[in-house]
């Protein structure tokens, strides 16, 4: 018998994985669908040959493709920032978390919160506006609420900018331009969105 008979004798048997290494495997894999096929695209079936399982494993933990995608997010959502930035300007932290954010949209797990934004009808979209709402949204209002209040101290921002419209601006129209109008948002569109809308709108004697 030649060598490679040998080899494939001695080769170990890969270790069956189970309990959280297998659950985090399947999860990975709802992510990857997500960002490669889309919500519409999504399978049981495709997911678990994803994670190299078999399907009755997927749907004994996820008993429907909304369970399943609702745990994959919860645990994958992009995060934007560890730390609100700081860097003396209203403008100038307001472009360092947009750019991130932006960069956090097109991450793995960005592609894959998108797919669910975009493709999902309005029923299905049920299901995770709760995790979308706490990971994403809230999140997102904190860190604008503390750069506009800081701008606010430093006689940038006009005192009664500190409110739900002014925090919903950004992330509507930057979710406006991706879904509708299929922009990718270069650095120089984040920069003229601010310019042209956020700064003019929070300068002093604008109320």
């Amino acid at each position: 018998m030649d060598a490679s008979h040998w080899a494939g004798a001695s080769a170990p048997a890969p270790a069956r994985r189970r309990g959280a290494v297998l659950e985090r495997a399947i999860l990975d894999a709802a992510l990857e669908q997500l960002g490669t096929v889309g919500w519409n695209g999504l399978t049981m079936e495709g997911v678990a040959a994803g994670a190299q399982t078999g399907k009755a494993a997927v749907y004994r933990r996820w008993p429907t493709k909304e369970d399943l995608v609702a745990d994959a997010l919860r645990a994958g959502l992009p995060g934007v920032l560890d730390a609100v930035p700081d860097l003396g300007s209203v403008r100038e932290d307001l472009l360092a978390l947009c750019l991130r954010a932006r960069d956090a949209m097109f991450s793995r797990s960005g592609c894959a919160l998108r797919a669910v934004i975009h493709e999902c009808d309005s029923i299905e979209a049920e299901h995770f506006h709760s995790v979308i709402v706490e990971g994403v949204v809230q999140p997102t209002v904190a860190m604008l609420h503390e750069i506009i209040s800081r701008g606010i101290e430093r006689g940038e921002v006009r005192g009664d900018a500190a409110n739900g419209y002014v925090y919903d601006a950004i992330p509507a129209m930057m979710m406006y331009r991706s879904k509708i109008c299929g922009s990718e948002w270069s650095d120089r569109e984040v920069e003229e969105m601010l310019d042209q809308l956020m700064v003019p709108l929070l300068r002093p004697g604008n109320s």
